[in-house]
């Protein structure tokens, strides 16, 4: 019996977290404008651990004007944890990098399709002033209540064109829905968007540039969307390689565009480059608002979508958060890979993108092995010109420290980086994502730096001071014996030797375990010195006698 494949779309990939116990239904009656994202929020600040996060699917939403929507709002169906990503690339969690690296290598281009799923409703032109057929009858959420001034499309996908070469290319960027048939666009221009650069080739030719915002397109789409691919690149070719077969994707109604033919909803229109409008205040992952700038926008000119699509959402803003999560997992094994393969630092181990609060982008740790001094600043300075915006904080540690637990690497910090021999200050760098500085704020050219950290092991140390493994781990099993508060051991749970430590020393331990401490203060009384010694180090005074 043959079994006909599912096609990766976004309800495709819905049914297969449900089928994993990965889905929470809100059937409550919940305010989009008020209450939605308040709600999935308290997954990132409450305390709850990633693994928990479910994805929110809401079939009651209403607005503060008392609108009731029949389209599900989904928020957390890409990025909510590693799992959901993993279940969305269709590959485990550990091999999440290596198909990252497949899938540039070996881009596989879309197929065109003459009927597709994302335009089973179309609504165009004057259909748009129709009441429910506009931007009204999308759930559109607002994302940071109390501070956005209108909802803002986020799991989005702006698709434009070079005109000079006819390379699409795609981007995620909000969208201010501003009326029934007019949104906005931010294209962070301090980021390098690939749709800024378009914008002002249509802007020298004194014309509007034609776009689609596409939402819920299969998680390939949404994965490619947010990673920073070369200029150039046709995103949708790299989206068909992570999802082991071509793209399919349709001509738009209203303008001379490509889009995903299973998106969930696409909205046409085009983009004015003699005019700006204001955009903003929104809540950005750097943690801040971003007040309101001028901003390009986007008449509208037709919304497609399937009969019954689901509105998808992330959330972004303050990180740890699904937008950050989205970018993290594939981000890493890039920078590992340019740093390990390109640049063929070997003793590169890992590279972790500082996510809570600080949004991945300011601060990265390299995770190095025996590096020479050499390998550690070609690591620093790789990693901080490898993309305009990330980089700004780049520390190097020792393979012994987890470069996912700050406090660790704030400790190597502490002890293994002298200030001033093992930091560099690079001057020159785009500032990247983050709060406008007052000059920017006026359109001044701002700059920024980096700080390049070296705080790697460079000499033998003491051993970390906690009990050896096998002691933690029987006071452990006693503990759930005694039925006590569930553990979540954090690194470091255990002491281990960081090269400073002799037979002579684990032999003293030794006996203290077994009760023999007697014995080794017996032998102390023979290696008494004078005065002079204190606070030496004994095998400096045995060296000295030797």
């Amino acid at each position: 019996m043959t079994t006909t494949k599912l096609y990766p779309s976004f309800q495709t990939h819905l049914e297969k977290l449900e089928e994993k116990g990965l889905v929470r239904h809100i059937y409550k009656e919940i305010n989009k404008d008020t209450e939605l994202h308040p709600l999935v929020r308290w997954q990132f600040r409450g305390g709850i651990p990633e693994s928990e996060r479910k994805v929110f699917v809401f079939h009651n939403v209403t607005d503060s004007n008392g609108r009731k929507y029949e389209m599900p709002v989904v928020v957390g169906g890409l990025s909510v944890n590693r799992e959901v990503y993993s279940i969305g690339m269709g590959v485990e969690v550990e091999d999440i990098g290596k198909k990252w690296a497949e899938a540039r290598a070996n881009p596989i281009a879309p197929v065109v399709v003459e009927e597709a799923a994302c335009q089973e409703v179309v609504y165009s032109e004057d259909e748009l002033d129709v009441d429910g057929q506009g931007l009204e009858h999308i759930p559109v959420p607002i994302s940071t209540p109390g501070f956005d001034n209108a909802p803002y499309t986020t799991c989005s996908q702006y698709i434009s064109v070079d005109p000079e070469n006819g390379i699409q290319n795609m981007g995620t960027y909000r969208a201010q829905i501003k009326g029934s048939k007019r949104v906005g666009m931010n294209p962070s221009i301090e980021m390098g968007q690939g749709i800024y650069q378009h914008w002002l080739k249509y802007k020298k030719m004194g014309k509007p540039m034609p776009a689609a915002l596409v939402i819920g397109g299969p998680p390939a789409v949404s994965y490619c969307s947010v990673q920073k691919l070369p200029y150039n690149t046709d995103e949708f070719s790299v989206a068909g390689a992570l999802l082991g077969e071509p793209l399919r994707v349709v001509k738009a109604k209203t303008v001379d565009l490509l889009v995903p033919a299973d998106a969930e909803i696409v909205i046409e229109g085009y983009v004015p480059t003699d005019s700006l409008e204001p955009e903003g205040p929104f809540g950005e992952s750097h943690g801040h608002v971003n007040l309101q700038e001028f901003n390009p926008y986007m008449n509208v000119t037709a919304i497609t979508r399937k009969k019954k699509a689901n509105f998808v959402s992330i959330i972004s803003q303050v990180t740890p958060s699904e937008s950050s999560l989205i970018k993290k997992v594939a981000f890493e094994p890039v920078f590992l890979d340019h740093l390990k393969n390109t640049l063929r630092i070997s003793s590169v181990k890992r590279v972790v993108m500082h996510e809570p609060l600080t949004n991945l982008r300011k601060l990265v740790v390299i995770q190095m092995s025996d590096p020479t001094d050499t390998d550690v600043w070609r690591a620093l300075t790789g990693a901080a010109s490898f993309q305009p915006a990330v980089g700004k904080l780049v520390i190097a540690v020792s393979d012994d420290i987890n470069p996912e637990n700050s406090d660790a690497i704030f400790w190597s910090m502490c002890y293994r980086m002298n200030p001033t021999k093992d930091v560099q200050i690079l001057h020159g760098r785009e500032p990247g994502h983050g709060p406008r500085t007052s000059g920017a704020k006026r359109g001044d050219e701002a700059t920024d730096g980096a700080m390049l950290m070296n705080a790697t092991k460079k000499e033998d140390l003491p051993p970390l001071s906690l009990p050896k493994k096998e002691y933690m781990e029987r006071a452990k099993e006693i503990w759930e014996e005694l039925e006590l508060p569930t553990l979540r051991p954090e690194w470091p749970w255990y002491g281990f030797s960081m090269g400073d430590w002799d037979e002579f020393n684990e032999k003293m331990a030794e006996r203290a375990v077994r009760g023999e401490y007697f014995q080794t203060g017996a032998e102390q009384v023979n290696q008494r010195v004078g005065p002079e010694w204190i606070n030496k180090d004994t095998k400096w005074y045995k060296d000295e006698q030797e």
